[in-house]
This record gives structure tokens, C-alpha cells and sequence, in this order.
């Protein structure tokens, strides 16, 4: 029979955390180039997808907290690239784009050449939706209500005859 001696208890040293993922940290010429890309129109997820940008929480972050005056620089940054995607827009519909179009019918496949206008179209209609919904007093719906009242009777005199009337019309 073998006697087992009493081990000592390992301790293990931590090693030191290594910090996972990209550098968070504010850096004034790497947010002018996240603005100057934003100008041109180009979305935030495209440019926080390239390797030495931050990721894109940490941009939109820095824009909340307002990080060194960023969240103005970036505010017009948006409405510059806003303005270029209206420019676009024109420039869509007002550009041909020849390209070929693949129909599977009974007879075989037709192929016809043309102008891609149902393509073209999809462009220009996504980026109007998104312009209404990024700058709705610009290019938005505008909906206007004016209501003017001549009758100087009380509003609760007039709600109870409207409801009177509904009564007796029912």
C-alpha cells in the first residue's frame, strides 16, 4: 500500500487581462476621418468595418458623451453626407444604367438590353425613405393643419351638444 503525500495547493499567478477587441480610446484626427467620410456620404457601419477604425458603438458613444466637442463635427458631418445622398438621388434618375435582364419563360430564356429602370428606381426610392426618416422637416411629408374657431361658445358647451347629437342620430 502506497501512502499518498499531501500536495501543496497550486496558485496559479493571473496573468495580466489583455484587453480584447479595438482600441477605444478618442483620437481627434481618427474622428476628422470618420467625419470626412461621413460627408461623403458613406454609412457609419462602412467605415467602423475597416481594420484601424474603432467599432461603431464606440463612435456613436463619443457622439452621446460629446468626446472633445465630437458630437457638433459629427452632426454636420451627417447633414453634409444627407445633402450629398439628395444630390445622388438626381444624379440616379437622371443617369441611364444599360445592363441586361433574364426572363425564364416557356419558350426559353429572354434576355433583353436596356436601361435598368426598376434598378435604378429601388436606388433612388431607398435613399428618399431614409432622407425622410434621417431629416423629416427637409424631406419628409409635410402635413400642415390649420383649425380656426369663430364660435365663441365654450369648448365643453360644444362637446356636450356633439354628443348629443350622436345620441339622438343613433
Amino acid at each position: 500500500m502506497t501512502i499518498k503525500k499531501p500536495t501543496k495547493p497550486k496558485t496559479k499567478v493571473a496573468a495580466p487581462k489583455r484587453k480584447r477587441g479595438r482600441q477605444t480610446l478618442f483620437a481627434p484626427e481618427i474622428a476628422a476621418g470618420i467625419c470626412a467620410r461621413l460627408a461623403e456620404g458613406k454609412s457609419l457601419t462602412a467605415i467602423c468595418k475597416a481594420a484601424s477604425m474603432p467599432a461603431e458603438s464606440t463612435v456613436r458613444a463619443w457622439a452621446v458623451d460629446d468626446v472633445q466637442g465630437f458630437a457638433a463635427d459629427y452632426a454636420r458631418a451627417r447633414e453634409i453626407g444627407y445633402a450629398r445622398l439628395g444630390d445622388e438621388i438626381l444624379r440616379i434618375a437622371d443617369t441611364p444604367q444599360i445592363g441586361t435582364k433574364s426572363v425564364s419563360k416557356i419558350t426559353g430564356l429572354e434576355i433583353t438590353e436596356g436601361d435598368m429602370i426598376e434598378h435604378r428606381r429601388l436606388q433612388v426610392d431607398a435613399r428618399k425613405w431614409m432622407l425622410s426618416k434621417m431629416l423629416p422637416k427637409v424631406y419628409g411629408d409635410k402635413m400642415q393643419q390649420d383649425i380656426t374657431i369663430t364660435d365663441n361658445t365654450p369648448m365643453a358647451d360644444r362637446m356636450k351638444a356633439a354628443r348629443d347629437r350622436a345620441k339622438s342620430k343613433a
